[in-house]
C-alpha cells in the first residue's frame, strides 16, 4: 500500500503546520504581561515562571516536530515501503511476524527520537529548578516501566488492528467499540493497577482531614469512598491533587507535598474542588465526549485507509505507520477543542467549589500559592492558553471565583 498525499493528508499536515509555527513564535516571544496578573505575583515570579516553561513549551514542540517529521518522511517516501517489506522478509514470510517486527522496529525508533526530549524536559530541567527528587537511576527505572507497558498494551492493540482491518469491510466501527471500551476500563484499572507500578498510596490518617472531607461530602450530597495520599515527594517538590474512577474505585488523591506545605484551609479548597468535578459529572461528560469523538476519528481513518494492498489484498505493516501519523496530528491539531472543554470543566469546579467552602480568600490564596510554588506561566500568550491551557490561568481563576463576592 503506497500512501499518497492527497487533499486530505494536505490539509490535515498544513494545519499542523501552522499551529507548530505559531505555537514556536508565541513560545519564544511571549509578549507582554496582562495587567491584572501584578495584582497577585511579582515580576520575579512572573519572569521565573515564563522562563521555566518557556524550555518545557520548546521541548514539548520539539519532541512534535521531530516525530511527524520522521513519520511523514517514512511514509510518504520509500522507507516506510522498504521497512514493511523487509519485516514481512526478517518474519519468513509471516503475515503477523511481519506485522510484529515492523510494530516493534517502528516502536523502537520512536522511542530513540523521543528520548532526548524526555530526559531533558522531566529530569534535566526539573532538576534545575529544584522540582525533582529522582536520582538519575530512579528516573530510568520509571521510564522503562513505563515504556513497558506501553509496549504490551500497544502490541494487543496492533494485534487486534489488523485482525478487525483485513476481516470486515466497516472495520472502524468495531474498531472504535473497541478502542470505547477500552477507555471505560482504564478509568476502573488505572488507579488500581497501573497507578500503584509508579507510586504508593494510603488512606489519608490526619484526622483533621478527614473530618474536612466528610464535611464536604455532605454538603455536597456525595459519597467518598477513598481519600487517599500519594508519595508524590519521591519524584516533585510540586503539588496537586486529582480525581479519578468510577463506581467502587473512585476516589480522590493527595499529593503528600500538598498535605506537607499547604495551610488546612487551602488544602480544602483543593478538595473542595474535586469534590466539585465529581460532583458536576465531570468524569462522564469527559468520557462521553471522548467515546464520540472516537467514533468520529475512526470513521475518518477509514476513510484514510479505503484501498488494501493489492497484491495479498491484506494491509501490510506500514499502515501502522499511517495510523501513528493520523492519530498524532489529529491529537495535536484538536487541541485547542479538548482544552476548551478542560478549560470549562475547571472553571465550573472552581465556581461550586467556593459554594462548599464559602471561603473565597482561601480560594484565591490556593492559586496564588500553587502557581508561586509550581512555576505556573500566569501570564501565557493568548494563543498558547487557547492551544495548550487545560486549565485557565491563575489570574482568570481567581477573577471566576471573586463573582461570587458580587
Amino acid at each position: 500500500m503506497q500512501t499518497r498525499l492527497n487533499v486530505a493528508w494536505v490539509i490535515l499536515i498544513a494545519t499542523s503546520a501552522v499551529f507548530t509555527l505559531l505555537y514556536l513564535w508565541y513560545s519564544l516571544f511571549p509578549g507582554n504581561v496582562a495587567g491584572e496578573t501584578m495584582q497577585y505575583f511579582s515580576v520575579d515570579q512572573v519572569n521565573k515562571g515564563r522562563e521555566y516553561n518557556q524550555a518545557l513549551r520548546l521541548v514539548f514542540i520539539g519532541s512534535f516536530i521531530a516525530e511527524a517529521a520522521f513519520l511523514i518522511w517514512l511514509i510518504f517516501g520509500d522507507q516506510g515501503a522498504a521497512l514493511s517489506r523487509w519485516a514481512q522478509q526478517a518474519a519468513l514470510g509471516s503475515y503477523w511476524g511481519g506485522i510484529l517486527l515492523f510494530f516493534a522496529s517502528l516502536w523502537g525508533l520512536l522511542q530513540i527520537i523521543g528520548l532526548p526530549f524526555a530526559i531533558f524536559g522531566s529530569y534535566y530541567w526539573q532538576h534545575r529548578w529544584g522540582f525533582s527528587t529522582q536520582t538519575m537511576g530512579a528516573w530510568w527505572m520509571d521510564y522503562l516501566k513505563g515504556a513497558g507497558l506501553e509496549l504490551a498494551v500497544t502490541s494487543v492493540g496492533v494485534v487486534l488492528f489488523f485482525w478487525l482491518i483485513n476481516r470486515w469491510p466497516h472495520w472502524w466501527l468495531a474498531g472504535a467499540f473497541l478502542f470505547s471500551l477500552w477507555l471505560i476500563l482504564q478509568i476502573f484499572l488505572w488507579p488500581v493497577v497501573v497507578s500503584p507500578l509508579f507510586n504508593r498510596f494510603e488512606p489519608v490518617k490526619n484526622t483533621t482531614v478527614l473530618s474536612m472531607v466528610r464535611e464536604l461530602s455532605q454538603k455536597a450530597r456525595l459519597p467518598v469512598d477513598q481519600v487517599l495520599v500519594m508519595d508524590a515527594s519521591q519524584r516533585t517538590t510540586k503539588a496537586n491533587a486529582y480525581f479519578t474512577g468510577l463506581g467502587r474505585t473512585k476516589r480522590i488523591v493527595l499529593y503528600d507535598t500538598l498535605l506537607e506545605k499547604y495551610p488546612p484551609d487551602e488544602v480544602k479548597a483543593v478538595v473542595a474542588h474535586e469534590l466539585s468535578h465529581w460532583r458536576q459529572g465531570h468524569i462522564i461528560k469527559g468520557l462521553t465526549m471522548g467515546i464520540l469523538g472516537n467514533f468520529i476519528l475512526w470513521g475518518l481513518l477509514f476513510l484514510m485507509l479505503k484501498a488494501p494492498s493489492p497484491v495479498s489484498g491484506r494491509f501490510p505493516p506500514v499502515t501502522w505507520a499511517v495510523v501513528l501519523l493520523f492519530f498524532l496530528l489529529v491529537s495535536f491539531a484538536s487541541s485547542p477543542l479538548q482544552n476548551y472543554i478542560s478549560r470549562n470543566m475547571e472553571e465550573e469546579a472552581d465556581r461550586i467549589a467556593v459554594t462548599l467552602t464559602g471561603d473565597i480568600p482561601a480560594a484565591v490564596r490556593l492559586q496564588v500559592d500553587l502557581s508561586a510554588r509550581n512555576m505556573s506561566d500566569v501570564s501565557p500568550p493568548p494563543f498558547i492558553r487557547w492551544f495548550s491551557y487545560s486549565h485557565p490561568p491563575a489570574p482568570e481563576r481567581i477573577a471566576n471565583v471573586k463573582i461570587k463576592l458580587k
